[in-house]
Formats: structure tokens, C-alpha cells, sequence
């Protein structure tokens, strides 16, 4: 997949924004747990501090008025043991008040982050869904996967938990730092004198990193593609025997992947060993500057080791914004890579598209037509009248399927492109939804799903009766392949319809195909795969049982084209030649040229017992 746009910080924090919404009470929940959580966790050291001095040190207690009569320095210094006790529950309580916001703030942020990301791949999930099938060819499935995976986690975990970690270490620091500033403004400005240090140490490291977590996370879609393929393609992985090319190519990828995260874990252990440098400095330069101000009496052994702890608790925090930085440069990444989807234009159908019943003559008037500026169809003009049953021939390249694309809208011609129209309509002036609705479209290579063969064919119609799936199982000739499994109609298709046969799988396609009961059927190349004898019977059901649909055949077959009204040749993107198979075989061109080479004595015997019609 190309490169991804990078977002500016408005669009990124939108992005955030809008599937947060139903969520807020939640954050809101939590962070004020957390508040909680630090505030009692800021009340242990002052206990502490309360008990060595004044318990066991009888000095008169700093403590708030309201408190003073709790504890007053006669009984104190007269009998110190309630008041261990009671500053033993204190520590207690403060633990148990603290177990419990943390229990709730944990629920809430599970349940935010959970709303959270589910609107964040449902959003991207729907807007995948209604992007155009150009821009899905133009990409990698892998990449795609794991930009709605590994990506979208990366930004749930950096929104719900890391930002809510900036939240609560913000406030921590802020508490502390009163705290501390009441107790001895000097030490304390000792103490925050690395901030700004471990700050500017952090903002390097975050330089450092962005641009080689941008290209592991692309390395990573690259891998997922190369693994996505191999799986899909196990069926000819496997007949070819290209195991020790897959295994090869696979490993010089993940080699590539692994080094360039070696090469991440070098980058993140000198910022963390030089985190740690910094920390061990802050304790130590207070634990100094803290022993002389004891010694000298400016500082109390209770404050002295209340201080101490306010300063380690302190440290990690702040050291852990540099994670914070890290997972935010990450989640930067992954934000670009996923609002690449989300900013991908939709289908979208123009403001005079309306919903038509289709019906009249289908007529390519001068349609050009290429794909990444290489031109596929030159100025080609033909008309199917409705009702009848069109064929097209051409070779390889011939630009048979494109025709089919683009009659479904798969994609749209631009202007200067000509024109494709339904009765006079113009299909860019019809919505896409119907005219897909109304246009039936079995492909060469069809695509089961990995549920039961009764849901693959019931796909179209999810509502259809038994009756209606069999009668389009027995028009496609599948309905004794299906009877002959093991679980018969609940049989379980593999992924992409790996335990059917080619021929199985064009047959249920088809009768998937015709449970849609649209008014046009196309039909491109997919009786390629079934023998001459059961292509000739599906074919002749169709016309018996399909006789007002205008049906659309493509093939390299002639048998399988032969009985149609009007047979439309393809040479190299233009038309070479027009006309009913009795027209096409009486005058020289590639047409009889490839029924000559086609019809050997076996398919000239099933023509002539009338197989063919």
C-alpha cells in the first residue's frame, strides 16, 4: 500500500474525538477515581511523616485544625501506642480506599476503551465496505487487515490507557509539587529540577523514533500481505511445490521486520538506561540535599522521609512520560495509517442517480476505457437488445471483463470516456445499489464464503424458501454434487471454497446468482471449469427457465457461445466483428478461425444432438 497521508494534529484529535462520543462518562468516571487514587496514595507519606515525628519522636504535630484535637502532644508523648495504632488503620484505610478506586477506575476505562474501539472498526470497517472496488484493487488485503487490527489496538491502548496515564501523572505531579513546595520549597526545587531535563530528553528520544516506528508498522502490513497470500493461495502453493520460495519469502521478510525492531529496541534501552541515569541522579541529589537540611534542623526526620518518598514517587512518572512519548509517536503512525482509510473517497453516486427499473436495450456508445493510464478498451460501440442473450469472445487482455466492470459500476467512466446506457438512461444517472441489484454477476474465479453451501447460495436472497434454493441448485446442475456430501446442503464451505471443486464452485455461484432473479445476468467466463456436456445443460436450462432475462455470456468456448443471438469479437481492446455465430462462421476473421481450431468431433456431435442450445 502507498505511503499514508500524515494528519495533521485537528484531524487526528477528530478522529479520536468522534467515537468517543457515548463514551465520556466513562473517562470521566475514571479519571476522577484516579484523582482519588492519587490523592490517598499523597495522605501515606504525611502519615509516615506524622508518626515518626510526633508519635514516636514527641514533637507537637503539624497537623490541619480539625485534626488537632485528635491527637494532642500531652497524650501523645503520655501513651504513644493508640496512636501507632491509629495511624496504622489510617494506612489501612487510605490502601483499601485506594484498592477500591482502582477497581473502578479500571471497570470504567475497560468500558470506555471497549466503546471506544468498537465504534473506531465499526467506523472503519463500514467505510471499507463503501469504498470503491478500484481502490481495493489498488491494495494489499494484508495491509489493509492489519491496519484495522494491529493499528487500531495500537490506537486504542495509547488513547484509553496511555493518555489516561498523562491525566493522572499531570495531577500527580501538580499535587506533589505543592506538597512538597509547603514542606521545603528548596529541596523541592531541587527535586523538579530534572522535569524540564528528563522533559527535553524525552522530546529527542521522540524525534528519534517516529519515522522508524512508521516503517516497522509498514514492514508488519508487508508481512501480513505475504502471509495472507501464501494462505489463500495454499492450493497452489502446494501444486507447484513453491513450500521452500514461500518459507524463503516469508523469512526475508520477518528478517527485515525482526531487524528493524532490533533496531527500535536499541533506540528505546538508551533512552531508558538514560531514564535511569537521570532518576538515580534526582534521588541521590535529594537524599543529599535532604541529609544536610535534617542535620542542619531544617528538616525533620518524619519530613525528611516523607520528602524522600514524595521524590520517588515522583520520579517514575515523570520518567514514564517518555513512554507516553513513545507509544504517542506509535500511535501517531497508526493514526496516519488508518485515517489513509478512513479519508479514501466512498462510492459516492451523483445528485441526479435515482433508483430505475431497468429495462431496454444496454448500449456502449464509444467507451474508452484503461486502467493506470495503460488503455484497455478503444472506442468500442455495440448494443445488446433486452431480452436477448449477448455474447463476447476475445483473447487474454481483449478487455472482456472490463466490460462487465464497468456496466456494474465497478467503475466509472470519466469524462471524454463515452458512455454506457440502459433504455436511454445513462447508468451514472442510476444508483449503484439498484443497478447492482438488478444485474446478476457470476465471475470467472467466484468467491464462496467460508459458511454452509445453503448461506453461500441463500447469500442474495436471505429470505428465499428451500423450494427456491433447490430450483436454482438443479437449473446450475449442483444439486446432485450438493446431495452426494457428507452433510449435504449444510455442508461447511472452506475459506474461499477450497473443498469444492472449480467446477462445484462455479455452479454455486451461479445458483447463488440466480436466486438474485435480476433481469440481466452476466456470466463471465464461469463455465470454464465444468465439461462440455454440463456446460450444454446449464445452458439449456437457463434459456428455458430464463427466457426473459437478457443474459450476458462471456467465454473462450465457442460451444458455450454459439447459441446466442448476437456474439460480440474482441481484438485488442477494439470490436473486430458483430453478429449471430451462423454470420460470424461464414465470413473469414478470428471468430472462425477459433471455432475451426475449437470444434473437435466431440463437440461437433453434442451441436448436432442439439446440446449446444
Amino acid at each position: 500500500m502507498e505511503s499514508q497521508t500524515k494528519l495533521s494534529r485537528r484531524e487526528k484529535t477528530g478522529m479520536v474525538m468522534r467515537h468517543l462520543r457515548g463514551c465520556w462518562g466513562f473517562f470521566t468516571g475514571a479519571i476522577a477515581l484516579a484523582w482519588m487514587n492519587t490523592a490517598c496514595n499523597a495522605l501515606v507519606p504525611q502519615i509516615i511523616s506524622f508518626t515518626v515525628d510526633s508519635v514516636l519522636g514527641g514533637e507537637a504535630p503539624d497537623l490541619p485544625g480539625f485534626l488537632r484535637p485528635l491527637a494532642p502532644l500531652d497524650r501523645l508523648r503520655a501513651d504513644p501506642l493508640p496512636f501507632l495504632w491509629l495511624a496504622a488503620g489510617a494506612v489501612v484505610l487510605a490502601a483499601a480506599v485506594r484498592g477500591v478506586c482502582i477497581y473502578g477506575m479500571r471497570v470504567n476505562l475497560s468500558k470506555g476503551s471497549e466503546g471506544f474501539v468498537k465504534s473506531l472498526r465499526d467506523g472503519l470497517y463500514g467505510h471499507i465496505q463503501r469504498l470503491s472496488f478500484e481502490w481495493h484493487t489498488a491494495h494489499a488485503t494484508g495491509d489493509i487487515i492489519q491496519r484495522c487490527t494491529s493499528d487500531v489496538e495500537v490506537i486504542r491502548t495509547f488513547v484509553c490507557n496511555q493518555l489516561m496515564e498523562v491525566v493522572r501523572t499531570v495531577f500527580l505531579i501538580a499535587l506533589y509539587t505543592v506538597i512538597m513546595l509547603q514542606m521545603n520549597w528548596q529541596l523541592a526545587l531541587v527535586s523538579l529540577a530534572f522535569i524540564p531535563i528528563t522533559g527535553a530528553a524525552s522530546g529527542v528520544f521522540y524525534g528519534k523514533i517516529s519515522t522508524r516506528f512508521k516503517t516497522a508498522d509498514e514492514a508488519e502490513g508487508e508481512l501480513t500481505t505475504c502471509a495472507q497470500e501464501n494462505l489463500t493461495g495454499v492450493r497452489v502453493v502446494r501444486a507447484f511445490g513453491r513450500e521452500r520460495f514461500e518459507i524463503d519469502r516469508f523469512g526475508e521478510k520477518n528478517d527485515r521486520f525482526s531487524a528493524l525492531w532490533v533496531e527500535l529496541g536499541k533506540v528505546l534501552s538508551i533512552y531508558w538506561a538514560s531514564g535511569a541515569f537521570l532518576t538515580c541522579l534526582q534521588v541521590m541529589a535529594v537524599v543529599v540535599a535532604g541529609t544536610v537540611a535534617a542535620v542542619e534542623g531544617g528538616l525533620s526526620l518524619g519530613d525528611f522521609l516523607a520528602f524522600v518518598t514524595y521524590n520517588a514517587a515522583l520520579a517514575w512518572p515523570v520518567r514514564s512520560l517518555g513512554r507516553v512519548l513513545s507509544d504517542m509517536s506509535k500511535a501517531g503512525v497508526s493514526m496516519d495509517r488508518v485515517g489513509y482509510i478512513l479519508q479514501a473517497g466512498e462510492e459516492r453516486d451523483g445528485p441526479q442517480a435515482k433508483a430505475v427499473r431497468l429495462g431496454g436495450d444496454i448500449v456502449f456508445d464509444h467507451v474508452t476505457f484503461g486502467y493506470e493510464g495503460q488503455e484497455v478498451l478503444r472506442d468500442v460501440s455495440f448494443t445488446i437488445p433486452w431480452g436477448s442473450t449477448f455474447a463476447i469472445l476475445g483473447g487474454t487482455g481483449s478487455g472482456k471483463s472490463t466490460l462487465v466492470h464497468l456496466l456494474d459500476r465497478l467503475y466509472d467512466l470519466g469524462e471524454g470516456q463515452g458512455r454506457i446506457t440502459i433504455g436511454g438512461t445513462d447508468i451514472r444517472d442510476i444508483s449503484r445499489e439498484e443497478l447492482r441489484r438488478q444485474i446478476g454477476l457470476v465471475l470467472q474465479e467466484p468467491f464462496l464464503f467460508s459458511q454452509t453451501i445453503r448461506e453461500n447460495i441463500a447469500a442474495t436472497r436471505p429470505d428465499a424458501t428451500e423450494e427456491e434454493l433447490r430450483a436454482c441448485a438443479q437449473i446450475a446442475c449442483v444439486d446432485e454434487a450438493i446431495t452426494e456430501l457428507a452433510d449435504g446442503w449444510d455442508t461447511v464451505v472452506g475459506e474461499r471454497g477450497v473443498t469444492l471443486s472449480g467446477g462445484q464452485k462455479q455452479r454455486v455461484a451461479i445458483a447463488r446468482m440466480l436466486l438474485q432473479n435480476a433481469p440481466v445476468m452476466v456470466f463471465d467466463d464461469s463455465l470454464s471449469a465444468v465439461d462440455a456436456e454440463t456446460d450444454a445443460k446449464i445452458r439449456a436450462a437457463l434459456k428455458e427457465r430464463m427466457a426473459d432475462a437478457t443474459v450476458i455470456l462471456i467465454s473462450h468456448r465457442v460451444t458455450t457461445l454459439m447459441q446466442a443471438d448476437r456474439i460480440l469479437v474482441l481484438d485488442g481492446g477494439r470490436v473486430a466483428d458483430v453478429g449471430s455465430h451462423a454470420q460470424l462462421i461464414s465470413r473469414p476473421g478470428m471468430y472462425k478461425e477459433i471455432y475451426d481450431i475449437q470444434m473437435s468431433s466431440d463437440d461437433r456431435a453434442l451441436v448436432e444432438k442439439g446440446g449446444g442450445a
